[in-house]
């Protein structure tokens, strides 16, 4: 069967130069994320990919969504490990591959030695079978996520997490050895499970309801470390003014640019960033609702991947109203404001605009998702015609709505006011 293009033939974007020269992706990457249910929940790694649409705009890469639910190093219900690798990976060409995979192979009982074998060697012909056929590619390897020993006791002891973590330890060794990047996506998600235990135990058990698959709050957190694993960068935009003067300056931007701004009646300025921030407001309140709220809080994942400070010093003692585009985002005294606050948790316009990106970037991977498990998987033996002419117009519909993801993640310029309340 033919395989389409659809995932390298996106709308040209400018060729600039890559921002965050040290960032993993480079122009024109194409990632392809592979593994078993966990990875095919699509959450991770749909972060993942929103957070490079949105903080690089001027960046062309694109992403394939490759896991299959039981999926272990020998493959599994997509079929056995080479056909998956031929078909869902090396098809694509890709220049960046993510493997985590675990979960599955370690059987849910105690680790023995011929687990420990099967796993290691299956994971080795993976990382060799995609080099083999493409040489250039750069492999990132995800230390598996949790097992949920933390909000709930073991089923034994030391508890089937342990099992992972000792795959985690095996694959960060492996890496040094094959020269991969290496992800912890276990480690963290233990360290923000703990902590949101502690602060609410109920609502800590719906982060990984099952143990095994989290919910977009606990994704949010392993799509921070496989992003920190490639250099993501924290700041959103960052501005800084000083209003103790006779006119007010700006200080420092970071990843911004300010204009028009005036003393009138407290401040009013114009500000354009280069990014928009990840719509974590709305996942907290609408979309992954309070399990996202409790991440957020046991982590630093606000900091780490949506820090968009503005810091106003010098006004006089006082509280002030923040508007962007005339909508109120909070009240806030002369001190908080010199110390500085994080639009990135906060619903703005830019939030808002994110969302529209979030809906797209979701509605792209879901058509490809559509086509391939739907039709190119289950008709692949019967060599139908038919099969590729249903398939074509979906990859056009693909393409179309990566475009208008594009285009949704270009940032505009916002009117902020500063208004002291009487």
């Amino acid at each position: 069967m033919r395989h389409s293009a659809w995932f390298f033939l996106l709308p040209a974007i400018a060729a600039l130069p890559a921002p965050g020269a040290d960032f993993y992706l480079k122009q024109g990457d194409r990632v392809v994320f592979y593994g078993d249910s966990i990875t095919d929940q699509r959450l991770y790694t749909t972060v993942t990919e929103m957070y490079v649409v949105t903080r690089y705009p001027d960046l062309d890469v694109t992403f394939v969504h490759s896991g299959w639910g039981g999926d272990k190093v020998s493959g599994g219900g997509g079929g056995p490990i080479d056909l998956r690798l031929r078909r869902d990976v090396e098809a694509y060409h890709p220049t960046v591959m993510t493997i985590m995979l675990g979960m599955n192979d370690g059987s849910y009982g105690p680790e023995t030695e011929a687990i420990d074998r099967t796993f290691f060697d299956g994971y080795r012909h993976i990382v060799e079978a995609v080099r083999a056929a493409e040489p250039g590619v750069r492999i990132t390897a995800i230390r598996p996520s949790p097992y949920d020993d933390v909000t709930r006791d073991p089923t034994f002891v030391p508890g089937y997490n342990d099992t992972m973590i000792s795959f985690g330890n095996w694959i960060a060794n492996y890496a040094k050895e094959a020269n991969l990047n290496v992800a912890d996506l276990n480690g963290p998600v233990v360290a923000m499970l703990k902590k949101a235990n502690e602060l609410d135990h109920a609502e800590a058990q719906q982060i990984l309801p099952d143990r095994i698959h989290p919910k977009l709050g606990g994704h949010l957190i392993m799509a921070e470390q496989l992003l920190k694993s490639w250099n993501a960068r924290a700041v959103v935009a960052a501005v800084t003014i000083d209003a103790s003067g006779r006119e007010p300056v700006v200080e420092s931007t970071d990843h911004a640019t300010v204009t028009d701004l005036e003393a009138t009646n407290g401040l009013r300025w114009t500000e354009l960033d280069d990014a928009l921030p990840l719509p974590l407001q709305e996942w907290s309140s609408g979309w992954g609702s309070a399990p996202v709220a409790l991440a957020i809080r046991a982590s630093d994942v606000g900091e780490a991947l949506n820090n968009e400070p503005l810091k106003v010093t010098g006004l006089k003692n006082g509280v002030y109203t923040l508007k962007i585009d005339d909508e109120a985002i909070g009240d806030y005294n002369s001190d908080r404001l010199a110390q500085g606050i994080n639009l990135g948790l906060l619903k703005t316009p830019m939030e808002q605009q994110a969302v529209k990106v979030w809906e797209l970037t979701m509605t792209r991977g879901d058509i490809h998702n559509d086509r391939w498990r739907n039709i190119q998987v289950p008709l692949a033996d019967y060599n139908l015609p038919e099969a590729q002419a249903a398939m074509d117009p979906m990859d056009a519909l693909a393409r179309a709505v990566a475009a208008k993801q594009h285009e949704m993640a270009r940032p505009k310029p916002h009117h902020f006011s500063l208004t002291p309340i009487s």
